[in-house]
């Protein structure tokens, strides 16, 4: 399974959240063009998200669904990509001096992916993972950033 780690500079509640935002899911999740629809009740275990991904104009629509949540510090996802496959993915968020260490885990669960063996797709997912998580640090950070009193609205 690909694993990833990544230090984060705020606390785990202010990962939790922007995890919790189905709408921010494009800014961070490398391949996510677009979000159409983000279920009431996001991160409720049986939610989705319905997004796209690829580029225009080859984008697929598909969904993503919450299969296990425990607020704030894990999340258990499956991301269809059909008709590639379907993946199963995990966010586990740690407390760890004042800022939160991301823990995403991922591997193929369904579909023509799985013909793929292991040792090929384990580096690319932990490539475009380790992506993934710079995003989302990005994100996070510059949503808490400490002494940031400015609203940015345009």
């Amino acid at each position: 399974m690909g694993v990833v780690r990544r230090r984060v500079e705020a606390p785990v509640e202010d990962v939790w959240a922007t995890l919790s935002d189905g709408w921010l899911y494009p800014l961070f999740v490398v391949g996510a063009s677009r979000m159409r629809e983000v279920d009431d009740g996001w991160p409720a275990v049986g939610t989705e998200l319905h997004h796209s991904f690829g580029a225009w104009p080859a984008l697929v629509d598909d969904t993503t669904e919450v299969l296990q949540a425990v607020p704030p510090t894990m999340l258990r996802l499956v991301a269809r990509g059909r008709p590639g496959g379907e993946a199963t993915v995990l966010f586990v968020l740690h407390e760890v001096d004042g800022g939160t260490e991301v823990v995403l885990e991922e591997d193929v669960s369904a579909g023509p992916a799985r013909l793929i063996p292991k040792v090929l797709r384990d580096p690319a997912v932990k490539y475009r993972n380790t992506e993934t998580l710079r995003r989302l640090a990005f994100v996070v950070e510059r949503r808490t950033a400490p002494g940031d009193t400015s609203d940015h609205t345009p």
